[in-house]
C-alpha cells in the first residue's frame, strides 16, 4: 500500500521505526481507525471511555500464524491473542472489551488482511445440500447502546437500571464482555456443562444487581426464580443498551429453494472458512 492510499483509507504508517536494512524501502505497516458501535460508553477509568474510535494495526504474517496455532485453537485463546497482537493501545485489556467492540475490531483487521469478501460453505438446515455464500464485510449492521424510556430506563454512574413488570424490581444490568463470551462459549463446548441451562447462566452474567443488592446469592436467586414476564423484558432492554455489530445476508438454498438469514459468526473460523 502507497502512502497516498494510505492517506487515502484513513491508515496511519507504524510509529515503530524500521530495521536499518528496510530504511531505504517504502515499507510501512499500516494501522487504522475502527468505529466502535459502544461509541465509548464504558465506565469512568476504562481506556476507552468516551473514545468512538480504536486503532488497530493491519494483519501481517505473525497474526496468522497465531490464527492457525493449534495449541492457541485447542485452548480457545487464538482470537484473544490476535486481539492483543492488533490493538495499538496496549492498556486495553481484551477480556473487558464489550462483545460488539470485539466484533467490530475483527471484522477490520480480516479486510485488511483478506479483503471485504467472505466467502465460505453453508448446510442448508431444510435439505443439508452444500452451499456456497459470499458476505460483503463492508456493510455490517450496527446497533448503538439506546436509552427507551420504554423499558423505564435510567442510566445512574454509568451503571444501566431498569425496573421489571411483574415482580417491580429494580434491576441492575451490564454490557456482557469478552471475558464473558469466552466463559460462555466454554460452557457450550465442556460435555459437563453444554446441556445446562445456559440462558439463566447468560442472565446471571448480564444482572449486576437486584433492589441495589450486587450479593452472588441475591443475583443467583433472583434468576432462578424470574417470571418469564421480566426475563423477556430484560432481554429486550438489554438488546437496546448493548452495542452490535452483525454482518448478515439472505440464503437461498440452491437444492430447495430454502430461505432464511445467515449471520456470520466471529470465531478463528471467521478468517479460515470452510472452502
Amino acid at each position: 500500500m502507497s502512502r497516498n492510499d494510505i492517506e487515502r483509507t484513513g491508515a496511519h504508517a507504524s510509529q515503530e521505526a524500521p530495521p536499518e536494512v528496510l530504511q531505504g524501502l517504502s515499507f510501512v505497516a499500516p494501522t487504522e481507525l475502527v468505529d466502535l458501535p459502544s461509541k465509548g460508553s464504558y465506565p469512568e477509568g476504562h481506556p476507552l471511555h468516551g473514545k468512538e474510535t480504536i486503532e488497530i494495526r493491519f494483519m501481517t504474517a505473525k497474526d496468522e500464524d497465531i490464527l492457525t496455532n493449534q495449541s492457541l485453537l485447542k485452548k480457545g485463546v487464538a482470537i484473544e491473542r490476535f486481539l492483543k497482537n492488533v490493538i495499538i493501545d496496549k492498556n486495553v485489556n481484551t477480556d473487558h472489551l464489550y462483545i460488539g467492540d470485539r466484533n467490530a475490531i475483527l471484522i477490520a483487521a480480516r479486510i485488511s488482511g483478506y479483503g471485504a469478501s467472505y466467502e465460505t460453505k453453508v448446510n442448508c438446515p431444510h435439505c443439508g445440500e452444500v452451499n456456497r455464500v459470499n458476505f460483503d464485510l463492508t456493510s455490517p449492521q450496527i446497533s448503538e447502546p439506546k436509552i427507551d424510556e420504554k423499558y423505564n430506563m435510567v442510566v445512574e454512574e454509568g451503571n444501566y437500571f431498569v425496573t421489571t413488570p411483574l415482580s417491580k424490581l429494580k434491576i441492575g444490568l451490564r454490557i456482557l464482555t469478552g471475558k464473558d463470551e469466552n466463559y460462555l462459549t466454554k460452557r457450550l463446548t465442556d460435555k459437563k456443562t453444554k446441556d445446562l441451562a445456559n440462558v439463566t447462566e447468560q442472565f446471571r452474567l448480564m444482572i449486576s444487581s437486584v433492589q441495589g443488592d450486587s450479593s452472588r446469592k441475591t443475583i443467583d436467586y433472583y434468576v432462578e426464580n424470574m417470571p418469564t414476564q421480566d426475563s423477556t423484558y430484560l432481554r429486550a432492554a438489554y438488546a437496546m443498551i448493548n452495542p452490535s455489530v452483525r454482518i448478515v445476508d439472505d440464503f437461498e438454498c440452491r437444492s430447495c429453494g430454502y430461505e432464511q438469514e445467515l449471520e456470520v459468526p466471529f470465531g478463528a473460523d471467521f478468517f479460515w472458512p470452510n472452502l
